[in-house]
Formats: structure tokens, sequence, C-alpha cells
């Protein structure tokens, strides 16, 4: 298996260094997150005290204004109930009167209509209305309007109950009293008529709303008899007539013309002759005002707290997180390879105690560093000299073997030119292997930036891949979209190296399949990149050689090669703001990805030496793994 992942463990000080490099990618600074948290606890506790207090105020506010709407309740009760009696006792008075029993003897209509008037007068009410024995109205006198039918018709029905004492003639609602008139005793005497007191229920509408700040309603079939709202309010209430009538006695929020009311209805319907309801409301707007103006005071005084108290907290998080400033500094220097940079010995217990910890780690990874340093360069060059060595035997056999045929004259032409390929084929790979080396050891030393088509980079590599002998067989296919749509600034001979190197790795794996042996390339773009898929139908990678797949000198499962193939395009791709990365692998199918930034900022290589220049990969020389 031909197949090679992970890069180079790097030692620690790269590890800092990298650390220090990503260190700008971070969160907010510790004081600014403390700074903000505290503003945020202030706001969110002054936030909480103005919706707590907004609500036990209008929860108080609801709960005095229910008592007051039930003590307006009962005080119109207890006020009709004496106004009641007070006509009562006026009827009976009336009723006494031998000239108004001489009135309803003389059993002529008009005698007594001209007769009631002084009668009226004498009452002193808002209505007056005197009644024949079987009921018939024979006289009916009322301040705000003519009798009419139905005045006449609303006698008959309290004549019909005498529990009812509400009279309602379409505009006007009236509270009465009712009378027989005997002639002698009520008990033993004969039944000379009736008559009826009123008095206009607006008197006792008023009544009601001014001690307590209310507002009285009485409503009758949808329509206001009586109301100390105003005109426009009270077209409001009768839309939601209906839904008043619905409700408990218990106080309700109704909103008439844009103004939020507290309600309690009392139901009068079984003491009036027609549907009656008592609707008694207390506007919310002064309480609301009220409760607006504490809402400002608690915001101001929630302001003025966080003003302080973030100038506080700005204070200390500075005493606290600058000396963890300094500390992060030194980190920061550390990891950049400055080794001299002051640690703070300043700041709370902890800060001390942590910078004590750094500087004792600061010595003991310097000195874990050289050693790691000094045991991979070891291990690194035993295992190029293996690699080198071998291969360099094997070339060397190759050369001395078909050499000495070549100095046979035992050799026809023919066979003396396929024994001088075979000479050329060895020193090539010779070449190559050397070449691996060079861009290995000096990997984006000297490399030269301009736009360049990815596509075409990728169309010369799967050229020279195809030439290979280790792509014989093998279907070799690429796919991308638009080739003016894949530019970069990039390297070319570079790119083309590491393309061709990951298709010939692809090509190794498939070896050895036949005709079903299939190598894909999928050029794809992005807003900031480029990707390109190498997709191949092999074995898949083992999962024993995952983690070396990228270091180098390594060739699991390789006949030949130095075992940089990935390793280079891993190290091109991170040169040129990617990667290289085992994306998935299967049985039939592995995928090995590389990424490439669009532009880097291009780098001045004019002091780069004539050696380095005349040691860079040419086109048609890319490196063979």
């Amino acid at each position: 298996m031909s197949h090679e992942a992970h890069p180079v463990q790097r030692p620690a000080g790269e590890a800092l260094r990298q650390v220090a490099g990503t260190q700008e990618k971070q969160g907010l600074r510790t004081y600014v997150l403390l700074v903000v948290s505290m503003a945020l606890v202030i706001a969110l506790v002054t936030v909480a005290s103005v919706l707590l207090v907004r609500h036990q105020l209008r929860e108080q506010v609801t709960n005095d204004f229910s008592q007051d709407l039930n003590r307006s309740v009962v005080a119109f009760q207890n006020l009709q109930a004496d106004r009641l009696k007070a006509l009562a006792r006026q009827n009976a008075l009336l009723a006494e009167l031998p000239t108004l029993k001489a009135l309803m003897t003389s059993g002529d209509d008009l005698t007594i209509q001209n007769g009631a008037v002084e009668f009226w007068q004498l009452s002193g009410t808002d209505l007056f209305m005197l009644a024949d024995p079987s009921g018939r109205v024979v006289a009916a006198y009322a301040k705000k309007a003519p009798a009419d039918n139905t005045l006449r018709q609303g006698m008959k029905a309290l004549l019909a109950s005498p529990t009812k004492h509400y009279l309602i003639d379409s505009g006007s609602l009236y509270a009465c009293a009712l009378r027989p008139l005997y002639f002698g005793s009520d008990r033993d005497g004969t039944l000379l008529g009736y008559v009826l007191s009123g008095v206009s229920i607006e008197r006792t509408v008023r009544q009601i709303s001014q001690p307590a700040g209310v507002e009285a309603t009485f409503l009758s079939g949808g329509q206001v008899v009586a109301s100390t709202l105003a005109p426009d309010v009270q077209a409001s209430l009768a839309r939601q007539s209906g839904a008043l009538s619905s409700m408990s006695r218990a106080p309700a929020t109704v909103e008439l013309g844009n103004v939020q009311f507290l309600s309690a209805t009392e139901d009068l319907s079984a003491t009036a002759t027609s549907s009656l309801q008592l609707v008694v409301l207390k506007s919310f707007e002064p309480a609301e005002r009220s409760i607006s103006r504490t809402d400002r005071m608690v915001f101001v005084a929630g302001f003025l707290v966080l003003l302080s108290g973030t100038m506080l907290m700005i204070v200390i998080s500075r005493l606290v997180t600058h000396p963890l400033e300094e500390l992060s500094r030194s980190v920061r220097a550390f990891g950049l390879g400055d080794v001299e940079h002051r640690v703070p010995r300043h700041g709370t217990r902890e800060v001390r105690h942590l910078s004590a910890a750094f500087s004792s780690m600061r010595g003991e990874i310097q000195k874990a560093n050289q050693a790691v340093l000094e045991s991979e360069r070891l291990a690194t060059i035993g295992r190029m000299a293996s690699s080198v060595s071998h291969d360099l035997r094997h070339y060397l056999a190759a050369i001395f073997a078909n050499a000495e045929f070549l100095a046979s004259d035992r050799f026809s032409p023919k066979e003396r030119a396929e024994i001088f390929g075979d000479i050329r084929a060895a020193v090539n790979g010779t070449t190559d292997m050397i070449e691996s080396l060079l861009i290995f050891s000096r990997t984006g030393a000297s490399m030269r930036r301009q736009p360049e088509l990815m596509a075409t980079l990728l169309e010369r590599a799967t050229s020279l891949v195809r030439a290979h002998p280790d792509a014989e067989g093998v279907t070799l296919t690429t796919q991308y979209g638009e080739p003016t749509e894949t530019a970069v600034v990039a390297d070319r001979k570079q790119i083309e190296s590491a393309i061709f190197n990951l298709l010939l790795n692809a090509c190794q794996a498939v070896r050895g399949m036949g005709m079903s042996a299939k190598v894909m390339v999928i050029l794809e773009t992005q807003e900031g990149q480029v990707i390109v898929n190498v997709i191949d139908n092999g074995p898949g990678v083992p999962e024993t050689i995952r983690e070396s797949l990228f270091d180098p000198f390594v060739s699991e499962g390789k006949q030949k090669g130095t075992g940089l193939g990935l390793t280079l395009a891993h190290c091109i791709a991170v040169e040129h703001g990617g990667e290289v990365i085992l994306l998935s692998s299967r049985p039939g199918e592995t995928i090995f990805q590389m990424r490439v930034a669009r532009e880097l900022p291009v780098q001045d290589h004019s002091n780069a030496s004539d050696d380095d220049r005349h040691d860079q990969v040419t086109p048609d020389e890319n490196v063979r793994t």
C-alpha cells in the first residue's frame, strides 16, 4: 500500500509558536468580559426590578380598583334602597289624599289627566302615572319627554311583578315605586287605581361616580340608557355589551377608546321591565402614569448604578487582569522564541504562583526542546540514510551491471540501446531522489508565486502521470468547471509537483487491479480557496499506517521511492495557505484532499541564491514517489 498521511510531529517550541500565531484569533480580553458581564447583570437586574415593581404596582392598583368598584356597587344598591323607600313613603302620603281619591272616582280620563298635573308637581318626581283598577294608564307625565306607549307598557309590567322597580323608556331609566289607591282601608276598601312615582337614574349615576372616582353606565338591550362616560367611550362600551353581559361579577379588564378600564357588572334584569346591567368602570390611565413615573425613577437609579458599577469594575478588573496580560505576552514571546522576556512578579497571589510556574516550565521546555530537536534530527538522519542508501544502492547496482554489459562486445546495437536506456532510467531515478531531498529540505525557500489557472496545472500534472510506468493500465479522469474560475496565485512548479505526487500515489494504490483500476480528480472552487480531491478505488489505507502517512522517509508497503511524496504535497499545500488530508478511506474508495488558498502575500525572494534557483524543480521534472 502506498498511501501516506499526518505531518511530522513538531518540537515543543514550534507548537508554542503556533499557539502564539493563533493568539489574535481568540476571544475577548478578560477585563472586557468582566466589565461587560457586570454591566449585563446590572442591566438585567434593573429590567427585572422594573418589571417586578410594575407587576406589583399593577396588581395593587387592580386590587384597589376592585375594592372601589365593589364599594360603588354596594353604594348603588344602598342608595337605591333608600330612594325606593322614600318614593314608597311619598306614594303612601299621596294615596291618603282625599282629593286624589276623589279624582280617581270621577271615572273620566280627561278629568283625571288634568287633575293629575297638580299631584305630579306636588311629588316633584321625574315620572308620575295614574292607572285605573284594571291597570290601564290614565295619566302619565315625565320631565324628559312626553309619555309614550313604552311607559304605559312598563307600568303594566310593574303591576304584573311587584318585585320590579326599574322602568326603561328607550333612552331613559327610572327607579319607580307603585302604590294602590283604596277607598277606605287598604284591607277592606275598594280599589280605585294605582299611583306610580319614579326618579331618573341619572342622579344615581352621578352619586355613584363622584365619591370613588369611578364611571357608571346602565345598559339595556345593547344600548346605553344612562352613563357618566364620554359619548365616544359610551359607543365603544355599547359594542362590547354582549361580552360584558356574559362576565361574572368579578372585576375584569376592558379597553374602551384606547383606554383600559377595570369593570364590574351587576345584572339588574330581575328588577327591571327589560334586560338591565349596571357597569361600573375605573380607568387605569392615572395609575399607568404613576407607574410610568416609578419606572423612570427605577431606570434612572439603575443607570446610575450601571455607570458607577462599570467604572468600579474597570478599575478592579484592570488591577486583576493587567498582570495576566503581561504573563500572556511573556507566553507569546516565548512561543516566538524570545526566552528573555520578563515574567511579571506582581499581582494577586494566584497570578504570582502562575508566573513562577511558567518560569519553571519555560526552563524545562527549553531543555526538553533541545533534547527533542536533537533526537528528531538524529532519527530523521537515520531514516534518510536508510532510505537513500537502499535506493541509491539499487540505482548504482543497475548502473554498474548495465555498464559491464555495455562494455562487452557480445551485444548488438539494439541490445546496447536497451542497456543504455536502463542506465539512463537509473540515473534519472537517482536525480529525482536527490531533487526530492532538496525540495523537502528547502520547501518554500525560493517560491515564485504568480497568477495561474489550477485547471491548467492539473492537466499538466495529469499528463505527466499518464506517462509514468506506475500509471499503466489505470483509468485517470479529471473533472472541473470553468477553467477561468480556478485562478490562484501560486508557484506553478510546486503545485504541479504536489498534484503529481498525489496522483502517482493513487495510481500506485490501485496498481494490480487490472482493467478496473480507476483514479478520478475533482477540482472544486470556493470563495477563498481551491480544492483538489483525488479519489481512487483501491483497497483503502490500513488503520495501522494512517498515523504515519505524512511522515518523511516512510514508504510503507512500497518497493521503491524515498517516502517523500505525500510529505512534499502537504508541505507545498501548507506553503500555499492550505493542507493535504486523508478525507476518507474504505475498500473501494479513498479520497485525499488538497486545499490551496487563492491568494497569499507575495514573499520577497530577491536574496535567493543562484544555486537555489538552479535546484528548483522544472515542469517536466516532477518528483516521483
